[in-house]
Order: structure tokens, then sequence, then C-alpha cells
């Protein structure tokens, strides 16, 4: 795979057959995001390798194999094609056709609360998903801070919002990420608060 491929889509997961195959991959409704603005297609990869492929309520019957680990050849009405499958979470799959740049990037539209016919639907989606990841991840995390040239912590950001609420300090105070060694990132507790 390309290294521009790994820098759209960092901490892909190679395809797993033991851990992907028949909880993650087998019998969902992948949705087609290239192309999705002219028309929805969704994929549907079936055991004894028959793909089906849904577009605009018709389907067409194709097939599909992994020839080893993550390769997968794939028939399609323009031809067969090898493409590796990476998962980016357990509900974005992505299909790159080897030796190459190209990619194919689905959604599982069955771990999706509403369903996805358009881009915008598409990026309510991510926009939502990974607001969620990213509060999460916040919330739980530590953060140093430093008022008057002086540094402390690390503290939670829940109690950093109880300190800015009972005025011991500014919202305006740079924090910096346990894992982080300086405040180059600029990153101010008010930033912070914004994302949960």
């Amino acid at each position: 795979m390309s290294t521009a491929i790994f820098n759209l889509f960092p901490n892909l997961e190679p395809f797993h057959h033991d851990t992907h195959y028949e909880d993650l991959f087998l019998n969902q409704h992948w949705v087609l995001v290239n192309g999705i603005t002219n028309k929805k297609a969704v994929y549907v990869f079936k055991d004894e390798n028959t793909l089906h492929i849904i577009e605009n309520e018709n389907t067409s019957e194709t097939s599909w194999c992994i020839d080893v680990k993550n390769t997968f050849s794939i028939e399609t009405e323009d031809g067969k094609t090898t493409v590796k499958a990476y998962f980016k979470d357990d509900d974005i799959l992505v299909l790159n056709r080897t030796q190459t740049d190209d990619c194919a990037v689905f959604i599982n539209e069955d771990r999706c609360s509403e369903i996805l016919n358009t881009l915008e639907d598409v990026q309510q989606f991510l926009h939502d998903k990974y607001k969620e990841k990213a509060a999460s991840l916040i919330s739980d995390h530590e953060f140093y801070y430093i008022e008057k040239a002086e540094e402390f912590g690390p503290f939670t950001v829940a109690q950093l919002s109880e300190k800015v609420e009972n005025k011991k300090i500014s919202i305006f105070c740079f924090v910096r990420d346990v894992n982080e060694h300086n405040y180059n990132k600029r990153l101010r507790i008010r930033d912070l608060l914004r994302e949960l």
C-alpha cells in the first residue's frame, strides 16, 4: 500500500480472517463512498465467494475470493481486480488496488443509525463518529497546565473545568498532553472544553 493512503487513513488494520471475516465483513451492507454523489452502491460480501452489488434497487451478483491474508480478488463489470483489504475501526473498510494509490472506501451502513444516501450523510456520520470518539478520549485523558511560568498537573478535563468554574485558573492557560514534553501545540483549556 502506498504511503499516501496511510497518510489519508492513519492506523489502518489489515484484514484478518479470524478477527474480521464473520463478525465485521460478511453479510454487511458496505456503502461505497467513492461516487456516492452520482449513485449509491452497496456491496454485500456473502459466503461461498458471492458478492451482491446493489445500485438503485437493482442487485447484480458477482464473485470475490481471498487470495492470501488480506488480499482479495473481486470480479465486477469492469473486470477482475486484486485489492488489499484494511479496516479503519469496525465500520470503515478500505480496499486498495494492489500496487496503486487507487482505493475504495466503504462504510458499514448496518452500524449506522441513519441511512447513507448522500455525501452529506457520509460527512455527518464521520463527523459524529469522530467527535464522539475525540470527546471520549479527551475526557479520559490527563493534561498538565502552565500558569505564571509554573506547571501543574496532571489533571483530567473535568478537573480542569472545575478549576476554571471556581476561578482558580484561567480558561486561557496552555495545556499539554501527559505524553508531550512541551507546549508547542499552543492548546488551551478552552480548546479542550470546546470538544466536550
